[in-house]
């Protein structure tokens, strides 16, 4: 089936709606092209299921009213194989073949960048929740849209957190990936440094999807920081722990990675080590966050967990509210017509079980992170805005740990 998707002339999978219930009603396609094979697929599910759950949720309660007349949602979902070269060839596939209405987003903010490239030619709206780099957004685009937020605040909320510790932070160490997303979180982090009046002594950027951290590691040790802020994906996060801790290389006080923190895999991958690690989330399954379809985020990560075996984070999240943008957008704009539901979305202002949506001039949302930290092998939010509860601070070296 995956080589079948691949092929520009495959059959795209229509999930979550019938042949027969095609005929008897009105749908509304959304198409997406998505890592579910490959190197990214871990994070790519999320998108998947989040997309269908939320298209689920919407139908079972009446799905879309335009003008009166009630669709159906529909989910036109490709296999980019985690290729972006391949990504961009099927969401051309997608509008000029499979004519889908519109458009959701990939993981990763290097796809996110080409694929938008796509919507925007053809002027059919997408709406990502995968990529937060500020290089999608900075072309002055009118098409693309994104619920992430913006790589180069990732770490507000953390600098503005170490001013707030003691032992206090004075030099720091930071570590990035050569990719979008983490060449925009170095740019923005080194910036919210300088302001903090911290010293940067190390920065060193390193190629995506590398597994060697050694020469860095050893740089680390010998400046020794008093923090590390690092960046970059998932599998490279394992590893950096991994060699760090074979290394004995440590920070003095503090260490923080923009990805993994929030996931159950991350934990569970490292088990004991994960213990510690500070990271951040712009969403947690709060019952505060309330929702028309799924009650609060609360619940939704309830249904998530019992229909697929594995807890929602804010990926899976943001997800969902890409889907119900465009149903906000369309109700409002009263039309498929793609232009006028690209302005419907440039006005959209409501409230969901990820956040409060309300996209900028430049299409992406600006939301606060929230800091996180490892536990005793449970997530534990520590600060937004204000301490919420005691970190493990200062983090033990990997030789003095029980």
């Amino acid at each position: 089936m995956k080589r079948l998707l691949a092929m520009a002339g495959a059959t795209a999978l229509l999930l979550g709606l019938s042949g027969a219930a095609m005929a008897q009603g009105k749908t509304i396609t959304l198409g997406a092209a998505v890592q579910l094979t490959g190197s990214l697929a871990n994070t790519g599910r999320y998108y998947r299921d989040a997309y269908q759950l939320a298209i689920d949720a919407i139908n079972a309660k009446g799905g879309v009213k335009v003008k009166g007349e009630s669709y159906k949602l529909a989910l036109d979902l490709l296999d980019n194989e985690s290729d972006v070269n391949l990504g961009v060839r099927q969401y051309v596939q997608l509008v000029t073949r499979d004519k889908v209405n519109f458009l959701l987003g990939p993981f990763n903010s290097n796809d996110a960048l080409d694929d938008s490239s796509v919507a925007e030619k053809y002027e059919v709206p997408m709406v990502e929740g995968g990529g937060a780099s500020g290089q999608i957004f900075a072309r002055g685009y009118k098409y693309i849209f994104g619920t992430l937020p913006p790589a180069d605040e990732y770490y507000r909320s953390t600098v503005e957190m170490l001013g707030k510790l003691d032992p206090k932070v004075r030099t720091v160490a930071l570590v990035a990936a050569d990719d979008s997303f983490d060449v925009s979180v170095a740019k923005g982090t080194r910036k919210l440094l300088e302001k903090a009046g911290l010293k940067v002594v190390v920065d060193e950027q390193y190629r995506e999807n590398s597994g060697d951290f050694s020469s860095i590691l050893s740089l680390i040790k010998s400046r020794q920081p008093d923090a590390i802020l690092w960046s970059g994906h998932e599998p490279e996060a394992l590893n950096f722990i991994r060699q760090a801790k074979s290394l004995n290389a440590n920070p003095k006080y503090f260490y923080s990675f923009t990805v993994g923190v929030p996931t159950a895999d991350f934990r569970t991958a490292l088990g004991k080590d994960a213990d510690y690690a500070f990271g951040m989330t712009p969403w947690l399954p709060s019952e505060r966050l309330t929702d028309e379809w799924f009650g609060n985020a609360a619940a939704f990560a309830t249904l998530y967990r019992q229909k697929y075996g594995y807890d929602p984070d804010y990926h899976a999240a943001s997800a969902v509210a890409d889907v119900e943008t465009f149903v906000k957008a369309i109700e409002a704009a009263g039309t498929l017509d793609p232009k006028t539901v690209r302005d419907a979305i440039a006005k959209v202002d409501f409230h969901c079980l990820y956040a409060h949506v309300k996209y900028a001039a430049n299409g992406q949302i600006d939301l606060p992170q929230t800091v996180i930290q490892i536990q005793d092998g449970k997530l534990v939010a520590i600060y937004a805005e204000s301490l919420i509860n005691k970190p493990l601070y200062p983090i033990p070296p990997w030789d003095k740990r029980g």
